[in-house]
Formats: structure tokens, C-alpha cells, sequence
């Protein structure tokens, strides 16, 4: 689990190193957006999908995209702006985006599970 949440650190901070609409500071809070991230996705998210279903349809799953972006800004409402600033909805989605990609590799390529 610590293996885990250290490579999830590691991806927010590539990803934060990736776009300049999204600030980390200082370093060590990647790892409490990793948390507070994951924790969002297993008991929030779940419910706000669950409701979208009618306009995710309609919008062919792309509607999914703005669900993640919307995660990412309450993510970073929650930790608080000079922590862990995200510039609008926009670079939220594309910091999703990333952030998916991103950690999707770290683990492929180290995670010891």
C-alpha cells in the first residue's frame, strides 16, 4: 500500500511538472492529493456517475471527462489554493487526463504487486 501511494505521489508531481495551470507547492503535498484524490474516487465519484448517467449517455461518455475534471477541483478546493491551485475546469480535465496516463505507466512499469 505505501509502494502504492508513493508511485500515485509520483504522478501528481510528473503531472503538476507537466502543465503550468496546475501548482503543487511545496512537494510534499502530491502525496496528499494522491490521498485525498483516491479517497474522492471511491466514495464520491461513484455517486455523481451514478447521477450523470442520463447526460453521460447523451454526450456519448464524454460527459465522464468533465465528472473527472470536476473531481480534480473539489480535490483541490479541499487541500486549498496556495497548497494545490488548479486554473479552471479546462486544466482540471487535462490534468485527469494526464494524471491517468501517467500513473497508468509509473505502475505498469513499477509496481511490485
Amino acid at each position: 500500500m505505501l509502494a502504492r501511494l508513493i508511485l500515485s505521489t509520483v504522478a501528481v508531481l510528473t503531472t503538476s511538472m507537466i502543465m503550468d495551470s496546475v501548482d503543487i507547492t511545496p512537494w510534499w503535498v502530491a502525496a496528499v492529493v494522491a490521498v485525498v484524490l483516491g479517497a474522492i474516487n471511491t466514495f464520491i465519484k461513484p455517486i455523481i456517475q451514478i447521477l450523470s448517467i442520463p447526460i453521460t449517455v447523451f454526450t456519448l461518455g464524454l460527459f465522464y471527462l468533465v465528472v473527472n475534471g470536476l473531481m480534480v477541483l473539489l480535490c483541490a478546493k479541499i487541500i486549498g489554493e496556495p497548497h494545490f491551485h488548479v486554473d479552471g475546469l479546462g486544466a482540471a480535465i487535462l490534468f485527469s487526463i494526464i494524471l491517468s496516463v501517467v500513473n497508468w505507466l509509473i505502475h505498469k512499469l513499477f509496481d511490485p504487486s
